[in-house]
């Protein structure tokens, strides 16, 4: 196992296509399937810390209690907001990967290649076919919409 950790939920497409380009670079990562685990509320905190990121940029919206909730009116605190991450862990926004180089939340998927201490090893394709590695190691520039 390497010092890669992904807060994972295999539901989410972007968090399969994260972990599976961590899989292409070799490392197999400690997978965090955080909705029947979740981290406590210091774990949360050092997470968020350590992307830069304030609270909020970790917050789901779609598919989570977050309007429900109310958490779009700026009077919650970022402890606040932490307590409700920690109590509905649907609120918490993935894929949250770790490695030695750094935390991120990978939205898209391919902001994993920046945190991956070993190049990618073959061709690869999201899940939608969109190609994302060519079959020399290298990333396919993203195709203009």
């Amino acid at each position: 196992m390497s010092d890669i950790t992904i807060y994972h939920n295999p539901q989410c497409g972007t968090s399969r296509n994260t972990l599976a380009l961590i899989r292409n670079s070799g490392e197999e990562p400690r997978v965090v399937l955080y909705l029947e685990t979740p981290p406590d509320k210091d774990t949360l905190r050092a997470l968020v810390a350590a992307t830069g990121e304030p609270v909020r940029a970790l917050l789901r919206e779609k598919g989570s209690p977050y309007e429900a909730l109310g958490l779009g009116q700026p009077h919650w605190s970022d402890e606040e907001l932490l307590d409700f991450m920690v109590a509905h862990p649907l609120l918490i926004n993935r894929p949250l990967v770790v490695t030695p180089l750094g935390t991120r939340l990978c939205r898209p998927s391919e902001r994993v290649l920046d945190l991956l201490p070993q190049p990618q090893r073959g061709a690869f394709n999201k899940e939608d076919g969109e190609a994302v590695i060519d079959a020399q190691g290298q990333r396919v520039p993203p195709q203009a919409n």
